[in-house]
C-alpha cells in the first residue's frame, strides 16, 4: 500500500514524480474533484434501476482521495492495471472500476479550468515590428498524435493510419492563451490523418472566441484567417515555388515562432503524462477525456507555478 495518499505524501519529491503534482496542486485538484465525487455517488445510488438498499453491498477499498491518486498515477505513469493494483492493494478489475468513475470527474474539472482569453483585461504584449499585421490578442493552436493499436480490420484500420507518424494514430487539438500558456480549449479526437485545418473547422473554436481575440498556429492552418469571423489569424509565410525564402520571410517567421512556442511548451507538458505518450491500450475509449483530464491537471501546474504569468 505504498501508494496512498497518507503514505505517499510524506515523501513530496516521489508524490511529484508519480502523479505530476506537487502536494499543493493535487490539494487544490481535490477541492474541485471530492464534491463531484459525492454527487456522482448520489446520483448512483438514487438511481430507478438500483435493487440494493443505500448502504448496501461492498464499501469502497480505497476512499475517494486514494481514487482520485490512483487515476491521477494511472495518467502520469500509465502502467497496467494489474501493476497499478499491486501498488494499491486492490485488484485490477477493482482499478478499472475506480477509473471509470473518477475520470470523467477529472475530465469536468479539467474543463472548469479552461477560460478563453479575455480582450478586457489588457494583458496584451508589445509586439515586434515584422508582427504588426498579425493579431495583438491571440490563442496559439496546434495538434498532437499518439499511437493507437491497429484495429482488427482493414476497413476500420485504414481511416486510423497516419501518413506523417506511419502509424495507427489519434490526433488532439489543444489552444493555448498566448500569455499564460494556459490551456483554454480541447477538441474531440479524431483519426490521426485528420488535416488540422480540418480538425479546427469541427471544433468550431474560431466562432467561440471572443470579439478581439485571434488565433496563431503553424502551417497545418495555412487560411485560419480567412476561417475567422473576424479575420483576426495569422500562420508563417510560405516559401515561394520555386524561388529562394525572401529575407523579410525569414525574420518574419523568426519572430512569429518566438511568438508561438508556448503552445509547444504546453503540449510538452501534457504529454509528459504517458497515457497520452504511450501506445494507447485503451482502443481508442475515452480519449477525448483523458486528454481534457490532463488538460486540466497542467492548468493547476501552470497556474501554481507561474503566478506572475497567470
Amino acid at each position: 500500500m505504498i501508494l496512498r495518499y497518507d503514505h505517499l505524501s510524506r515523501f513530496p519529491k516521489v508524490f511529484q514524480v508519480m502523479t505530476g503534482l506537487r502536494l499543493a496542486e493535487f490539494a487544490d485538484l481535490l477541492t474541485d474533484v471530492l464534491p463531484r465525487f459525492g454527487a456522482a455517488e448520489t446520483e448512483r445510488l438514487t438511481r430507478a434501476e438500483r435493487q440494493r438498499a443505500i448502504g448496501g453491498g461492498h464499501p469502497f477499498d480505497l476512499t475517494p482521495r486514494d481514487q482520485t491518486l490512483l487515476t491521477v498515477v494511472w495518467l502520469r505513469r500509465y502502467p497496467i492495471h494489474e501493476v497499478l493494483g499491486f501498488l494499491f492493494d486492490v485488484s485490477d478489475s477493482t482499478v478499472s472500476r475506480y477509473i471509470r468513475r473518477v475520470l470523467p470527474l477529472l475530465e469536468a474539472a479539467g474543463r472548469a479550468t479552461m477560460r478563453l482569453p479575455d480582450p478586457g483585461r489588457k494583458q496584451r504584449r508589445q509586439l515586434a515590428d515584422l508582427l504588426k499585421e498579425t493579431p495583438e490578442l491571440a490563442v496559439v493552436i496546434d495538434s498532437f498524435e499518439q499511437r493507437v493499436q491497429r484495429p482488427r480490420t482493414r476497413s476500420e484500420a485504414d481511416p486510423y493510419y497516419s501518413g506523417k507518424k506511419k502509424q495507427h494514430t489519434l490526433k488532439s487539438q489543444i489552444a493555448v492563451d498566448e500569455i499564460t500558456g494556459a490551456i483554454v480549449d480541447v477538441a474531440d479526437s479524431v483519426p490521426g490523418p485528420t488535416a488540422d485545418i480540418t480538425l479546427l473547422e469541427q471544433s468550431k473554436l474560431l466562432d467561440r472566441l471572443p470579439e478581439g481575440v485571434g488565433a496563431l498556429g503553424d502551417l497545418g492552418y495555412v487560411g485560419i484567417a480567412k476561417r475567422h469571423p473576424h479575420g483576426q489569424g495569422a500562420t508563417p509565410r510560405k516559401k515561394p515555388r520555386g524561388q529562394p525564402r525572401p529575407p523579410e520571410d525569414v525574420a518574419f517567421n523568426t519572430a512569429f515562432a518566438k511568438r508561438r512556442i508556448v503552445v509547444e511548451h504546453s503540449i510538452l507538458r501534457v504529454r509528459y503524462f504517458q497515457a497520452l505518450t504511450q501506445t494507447d491500450r485503451n482502443h481508442r475509449q475515452q480519449h477525448t477525456a483523458r486528454v481534457v483530464a490532463v488538460a486540466g491537471l497542467v492548468n493547476r501546474q501552470i497556474r501554481h507555478r507561474l503566478p506572475a504569468a497567470c
